[in-house]
């Protein structure tokens, strides 16, 4: 999505689960608006948070004009089987389905003949694009086919708008993708975050944020030694928040501990992952 837009708006790790929430960028031209709608990766929960991230994904289904369905070519190809039955019905029925192989730039030739023909089997009246995001390669081809195959309708969002998340949304993101690339094992999985603070001023934006854990041993783990690993995130955050907002950033941040987080629903509910 952050290449369709022109815009860093999801956050992007090597790691699962990178993508928590179902994010909208919104990209206008002088004769068309188009909405994307960037879901959790599709997985088997194990937790009432990976419930609520699947519930996210499904939502994506309900009300897409055209569904983009990405793999790539490291991913294996039928580990989400009964979500890609769901999309195989869509397909038949006539949702337009365009299968995106994203990584191509990282494989052979002849792997990637064979994945476009696995999935031509799978998703038969589905369109496949082999592109590669991270080099541009086939992304204004893609980009060109979703125009033309969205429907005439009003614009949704104002011209100005690039996405319906909030400023303190993107903080929280960006915070929580430095931790994931920071910790291994389950320390990011195990972690929210949350802006107490906000304060833009004419030269500056004030930030105060909360690191949740859920266990008292990772909080430890996430400070390190005399705060040096708490330090190491909030230095590489501030410098992409900066970018991300254009201005200077003072950011604080707080570790806490909201034990077992990610198995109550009331928990995720304050944390925005409740659909209802």
């Amino acid at each position: 999505m952050n290449a369709l837009v022109g815009e860093r708006l999801s956050i992007i790790t090597s790691k699962a689960q990178t993508t928590r929430h179902r994010i909208m960028g919104i990209v206008n031209g002088d004769d068309f608006q188009i909405v994307y709608s960037d879901t959790p990766g599709v997985l088997r929960p194990n937790y009432r948070l990976q419930e609520q991230m699947l519930e996210f994904s499904r939502s994506a289904l309900v009300d897409a004009d055209v569904l983009l369905y990405v793999t790539d070519v490291q991913d294996t190809p039928d580990k989400n089987a009964d979500f890609l039955d769901k999309v195989k019905r869509m397909s038949a029925a006539g949702t337009k389905v365009f299968l995106i192989i994203n990584k191509i730039d990282l494989t052979t030739q002849d792997t990637l003949d064979n994945l476009v023909e696995f999935w031509h089997r799978e998703l038969p009246d589905a369109t496949v694009f082999p592109i590669s995001a991270k080099e541009q390669f086939g992304v204004e081809q893609l980009f060109a086919a979703i125009k033309a195959a969205l429907p005439e309708c009003p614009p949704f969002f104002d011209k100005d708008q690039l996405t319906d998340k909030p400023a303190r949304f993107f903080v929280d993101e960006i915070i929580r993708e430095k931790i994931l690339l920071c910790y291994d094992k389950e320390i990011p999985y195990s972690v929210e975050v949350e802006v107490e603070s906000f304060l833009e001023e004419e030269e500056i934006i004030r930030i105060s944020a909360i690191i949740y854990v859920e266990r008292e041993s990772q909080k430890g783990i996430i400070i390190g030694h005399k705060g040096t690993a708490l330090k190491k995130v909030g230095t590489l955050a501030r410098k992409d928040i900066e970018a991300f907002f254009q201005k200077q950033v003072f950011l604080q941040l707080f570790v806490k501990v909201d034990k077992d987080w990610r198995s109550s629903q009331a928990r995720l509910r304050h944390y925005g992952y409740d659909l209802k």
